[in-house]
């Protein structure tokens, strides 16, 4: 958040207007409505993401001085079209800055035309749940200004990060595109199994051919890396999604409730009582979070056949059958060990 913060407040001036993906991190969200626009007179319109013309139209020439957005969002997982809106905002003298949180190694927004791309290191990059850290990556009249030692946002805010810490960084980042691609390889096979056991349950994953942004994020994302590490089942009530959790977590040692992502060990949490509990129901609503909501950030450890058979039992005998049956066995091809 500090760096996110930040950047914004280096952008943007008292008065000034920022234009905003509806769907963001709950603190992300906060920060915009609450933080910038009632302590330092910057306001913010909210759109969807994926409309491009709402957002052209939402931009005030002279007045609105960023867009931003994640690049997939968190935790509805929609697809920005990196490339095609950072061309609308550059048209209007707008500065793009993108959230990458969720794709490291698998988008480069700076390539496709973001001006600032930030990252919370706490997540993928750190790999260990372990650490809380930010990083702001830009262009280096950007980046001076900030770190200007006489008034730069930088200084003035001062989030330095712990020199130890940084070494400690330097060490996970030469094996982070390793874990993506294992992280990602392994959530597309999760989520194509769960859809075998219910063509029917309300998966989100931008590896589904059916995701609206599929297309989209194949042709802007780079080779090898696959779709994400993240996936969702809407269970549409925040009971159902805790009786799946509790039977994950506690019955079938599948994983850990946890707000977190990135971690080796996979993490799930309710996103609407969780990351984005700051928003009104109004806000959630508007946003596409539905109260049963469950986001997955998927693991590495273990064979898939270990992770994915108490994932099989869980969801097909204890919530989709509707807590009835009693236990039995199920049997399914799973042709991956790993």
């Amino acid at each position: 958040m500090s760096a996110i913060s930040s950047v914004l407040l280096h952008l943007c001036n008292s008065g000034g207007h920022v234009v905003a993906a509806k769907t963001l991190y709950g603190g992300s969200h906060a920060l915009l409505t609450h933080f910038l626009q009632q302590k330092c007179n910057i306001t913010t319109t909210f759109v969807d993401i994926a409309d491009l013309e709402e957002v052209e139209n939402a931009m005030i020439e002279g007045k609105t001085s960023v867009l931003y957005f994640e690049s997939i969002s968190n935790p509805t997982l929609i697809v920005a079209n990196i490339p095609e809106l950072s061309k609308i905002a550059h048209a209007k003298g707008v500065k793009v800055v993108v959230d990458n949180t969720f794709t490291p190694m698998i988008l480069s927004p700076a390539k496709l035309g973001a001006d600032v791309v930030v990252h919370s290191i706490s997540k993928y990059m750190s790999g260990e749940a372990d650490i809380i850290a930010g990083a702001i990556c830009g262009p280096a009249e950007i980046v001076d200004q900030m770190r200007d030692p006489h008034q730069g946002p930088l200084m003035v805010l001062g989030p330095t990060m712990n020199p130890k810490l940084a070494f400690e960084i330097s060490g996970r980042i030469p094996h982070l595109s390793m874990r993506m691609k294992k992280h990602c390889k392994r959530a597309m096979k999760f989520v194509t199994k769960i859809k075998e056991l219910d063509p029917n349950l309300v998966v989100l994953y931008p590896g589904l051919e059916e995701h609206p942004q599929h297309s989209l994020l194949k042709s802007i994302s780079n080779k090898d890396y696959g779709f994400g590490g993240v996936f969702c089942v809407d269970m549409k009530t925040e009971e159902r999604a805790n009786l799946l959790m509790d039977k994950l977590q506690n019955s079938s040692r599948f994983g850990f409730m946890g707000v977190s992502l990135g971690y080796y060990e996979t993490l799930m949490t309710c996103s609407s009582s969780s990351t984005n509990s700051m928003l009104d129901d109004k806000e959630k609503e508007r946003a596409g979070i539905s109260p049963g909501l469950i986001r997955f950030s998927v693991g590495y450890v273990g064979t898939f056949r270990a992770e994915m058979e108490p994932i099989h039992e869980s969801i097909l005998r204890n919530v989709i059958l509707g807590f009835v049956r009693q236990p039995q066995t199920f049997g399914f091809n799973l042709s991956c060990e790993n």
